[in-house]
């Protein structure tokens, strides 16, 4: 797998934790994220899995990071107690062992959601059992090494959790001193009631008692294992998330308006259409039902009404966002389409929500050069053998398929061949030349990463951006060429500037005198992947062309501006929504003579199967002309 500041980055595993944490919590907007460790947010609305998982094997991996979403989204989401839990940071902070106590709070309290959750959903015991088995052997470890370094709480924090987690009642722990053992025996009796805690509170009190009899006799820890399940914990106030995230507020205002009843005329009469099936006052039901933030109380009687008049109209008032105009002629007011652009943050992103702050920038290509149409001259020639091959290969399979009759029919010219009457029952004799039709139903767009990494690569490329010009301009199939970056010196606060260099675009593809026009494109900063493929595949959707392809040229990971730790899990999100539309999405790597695993990986995790490694990039013809082979004849 692909490592980007030593984390591993596996797309199909972190969508399906997306998808975890989405249903388990039955909140679309919670997002998931690596982090150094597992906690819940409702301010960032965000769920963690801890980093610790990376360096593990496969299988471990996913049965940790699941289980780190499992302990969050339904155990400290809807069973633990946000006031227990505050009362519990303030006696931490107060003790001398603040990072100890937290780290033990936390391990404890995990222990008692992971039984609630196992018996809520038994099909989680393998996952937490492979969590268990890791852990135990990661503790023993670390055991080992703080008895050598002379960090006594930490090894006891180490003895505290393999003696919760042992396999046998009463566990052995060679090379733990006398005292760290005896010390551990007094804390025998409070370590295993934990398994009898009911609650947050009751856990709160087992943690804050052994903090107590410790905070005299050691120091705190140096090393994290756990960190505190809630974040942001203060800005809550109801007893659980669950009730957080659905509470709603009181009034803003508080104020209350007397009127006079005499003048508040009302009818208190049932209706003698009403029937008791349509009562819902018993069931606490409502059929329109407006959450008011700011209102005024009045003692005018809820049941009250008053006769409608001509002018009456219905209205409500729905929270949104609204703007004052330049001046009072109201015939210079912005459309609605300019105004949903402006507020685009407001509703959802179409090129992706890690791309809300990236603009799209067009820039067109100058007419060539002398210089770049002699160099375009000298790339062709170079290429011509592979063009030749290839063009000789698509006209003779074109030819076969044009002329090859299509055989064993039930109407059709009477072939010579007349065996069949005899020996089957429904005789096929006839046979239909093939009639000419147009041979190609497709559109290609050719995406060319132009980040600064293509530094010393991008003149090589261009032999193969050379090659895809000229064998589909001989076949007059439509196709453009875009090379893309992000301009990062001008990056700022919620403004992400992404050139989109238009080389050559559907219209203009079979001018011979343009091809020159490709020798512009040139390495220049970072490379927002995602952002460029959903840009492509929104003008790809609108070709009315049957068969579509879109190839990636690449060298390396997306790097852009808040985007390196997402950018692989966005890049991959694109390329799916892309062939979900019928678009067909082959990415293909410029590697620096050698490839290793790791880069084989990443391109496995952004395109899958659909990929091409080119060692080195002077053989991008020889390796490019295949893939070029293949689609061609798919759409003949």
């Amino acid at each position: 797998m692909y490592r980007f500041h030593d984390s591993k980055v596996d797309t199909n595993l972190f969508r399906q934790l997306q998808d975890l944490t989405t249903v388990l919590s039955g909140n679309s907007e919670l997002t998931f994220e690596y982090s150094f460790g597992s906690y819940m947010d409702l301010v960032d609305m965000k769920v963690t899995a801890s980093r610790t998982w990376d360096t593990v094997q496969a299988d471990i991996q996913a049965a940790g990071l699941k289980t780190d979403v499992l302990l969050r989204t339904i155990g400290s989401f809807r069973y633990a107690n946000i006031p227990a839990m505050k009362d519990f940071l303030e006696i931490a902070g107060e003790s001398s062992l603040p990072k100890f106590a937290t780290q033990l709070f936390a391990l404890f309290e995990d222990i008692r959601l992971e039984e609630t959750i196992k018996q809520e959903r038994p099909g989680t015991r393998r996952l937490f059992e492979v969590r268990k088995n890791y852990y135990r052997h990661k503790f023993e470890n670390e055991r080992a090494a703080h008895v050598t370094r002379g960090l006594p709480l930490d090894e006891l924090f180490c003895l505290i959790y393999l003696t919760l987690q042992s396999n046998r009642p009463d566990p052995s722990f060679p090379g733990a001193t006398d005292e760290q053992l005896e010390q551990l025996k007094k804390l025998n009796t409070l370590i295993y009631s934990v398994f009898e805690a009911r609650n947050t509170y009751q856990i709160s009190q087992i943690a804050a008692t052994i903090v107590t009899q410790l905070q005299q006799l050691y120091k705190d820890t140096v090393h994290q294992y756990f960190v505190f399940p809630i974040m942001h914990i203060d800005n809550y106030e109801k007893n659980t998330l669950f009730d957080e995230l659905t509470r709603t507020d009181e009034l803003a205002n508080d104020d209350k308006e007397e009127l006079n009843e005499d003048k508040n005329e009302y009818i208190d009469e049932q209706f003698s259409t009403w029937h008791r099936e349509n009562e819902n006052s018993d069931r606490k039901q409502t059929f329109l039902q407006f959450e008011l933030e700011v209102g005024t109380k009045t003692n005018v009687l809820g049941n009250g009404a008053r006769e409608t008049e001509d002018g009456d109209q219905a209205m409500g008032t729905i929270q949104g966002s609204s703007g004052q105009t330049n001046n009072n002629d109201y015939s210079d007011l912005e459309s609605l389409d300019k105004q949903e652009t402006k507020q685009g943050s407001s509703g959802e992103n179409r090129y992706g929500e890690e791309n809300k702050d990236a603009v799209k920038l067009e820039k067109e290509a100058d007419p060539p050069t002398k210089e770049q149409m002699d160099l375009y001259h000298e790339y062709m020639l170079e290429v011509e053998p592979f063009k030749r091959k290839l063009s000789n290969v698509i006209k003779k399979t074109i030819e076969h398929k044009v002329n090859a009759p299509r055989k064993d029919l039930m109407v059709g010219r009477l072939s010579k061949k007349l065996l069949p009457i005899v020996l089957d029952e429904k005789p096929r004799l006839f046979y239909k030349k093939n009639q000419e039709s147009k041979e190609f139903d497709a559109a290609f767009t050719l995406l060319v990463d132009c980040s600064a990494s293509m530094q010393g690569k991008m003149e090589k490329t261009k032999r193969g951006i050379v090659l895809f010009h000229e064998v589909l301009t001989s076949f007059h199939i439509p196709h453009s060429i875009v090379g893309f970056w992000e301009d990062a010196m001008e990056v700022k606060e919620h403004y992400q500037p992404n050139y989109v260099h238009r080389i050559h675009s559907f219209s203009d593809s079979f001018y011979e005198s343009q091809g020159a026009k490709m020798m512009q494109l040139e390495p220049r900063e970072d490379n927002r992947d995602g952002f460029s493929i959903r840009v492509a595949t929104e003008e790809l959707e609108k070709r009315r062309e049957k068969n579509k392809f879109l190839l990636v040229f690449s060298d390396g990971e997306p790097a852009a501006a808040n985007y390196n730790q997402n950018g692989i899990v966005d890049t991959n999100l694109a390329v799916l929504e892309a062939r979900k539309k019928g678009i067909e999405v082959i990415g293909i790597f410029l590697a620096d003579d050698a490839v290793d695993e790791s880069e084989d990986q990443l391109m496995r995790n952004i395109y899958g199967k659909e990929r091409v490694i080119v060692p080195s990039v002077s053989e991008l013809p020889e390796h490019f002309a295949p893939l070029l082979k293949k689609l061609l004849l798919k759409v003949i």
